[in-house]
This record gives C-alpha cells, sequence and structure tokens, in this order.
C-alpha cells in the first residue's frame, strides 16, 4: 500500500511539472500596439479628441445649469470649483470644467 502511494505522488509530481501549451491570443501585433499606443496624458487626449469634445465646444461660455445631462456622453463628468476627483486617466471620458461664476469654462479628456 505504501509503495502504491509514493508511485501515485511521484507520477502526480511529475504530471505538474509537464510541459503546457502557451495561452493564444487573437489580436495581430498591429492591434496591440493600436491600443497601447493612444495618449498618455490629457493634453493630448484633448488635442485629438478622443472623448467628443468638440461636439459640445458649444457649452463653453454657457451656466452649467443649462447642460442637458441627457446628450452627454455616457461617464461625463461635470467638474465645479473645489470639486473632489478621481486621478484615473480615461482619454474616452470627456470632463466639463466650470469657473467660479457657475460658467462652463472649458471641456478636457481624462
Amino acid at each position: 500500500m505504501r509503495k502504491l502511494f509514493v508511485a501515485t505522488a511521484c507520477l502526480v509530481a511529475l504530471a505538474a511539472c509537464g510541459q503546457t501549451t502557451p495561452a493564444t491570443t487573437t489580436e495581430t501585433p498591429t492591434e496591440v500596439a493600436a491600443t497601447t499606443t493612444g495618449p498618455t496624458n490629457a493634453a493630448d487626449a484633448t488635442a485629438q479628441d478622443t472623448c467628443g469634445a468638440a461636439a459640445f465646444q458649444s457649452l463653453v461660455g454657457q451656466p452649467a445649469t443649462t447642460i442637458n445631462l441627457g446628450t452627454l456622453p455616457s461617464g461625463t463628468r461635470i467638474l465645479t470649483p473645489d470639486m473632489m476627483v478621481t486621478q484615473d486617466f480615461r482619454a474616452d471620458r470627456l470632463n466639463i470644467i466650470v469657473g467660479t461664476d457657475g460658467n462652463v469654462g472649458s471641456l478636457s479628456c481624462y
């Protein structure tokens, strides 16, 4: 019985050391490069309009109270003075920055 136990333990140990096949991906090298070479900061993302800010440029100078929230892309943030916000970078997120006067001062992607 003891020999059977030792033999089984050896077989299990050897099986754990066997070769495994590498994981395959469906992305081509160009697709991987395209997803990793996007903008890495707010200035670049805004310059490339990755969040669609150009479509909402007419909001600049308007009172923030007149913004139709239903027309904004999902995930849009309306940032007011002294508001705490997360520092995570998302190039596709539209940020509407409101000035101390209550009017939209600028739009940015981050």
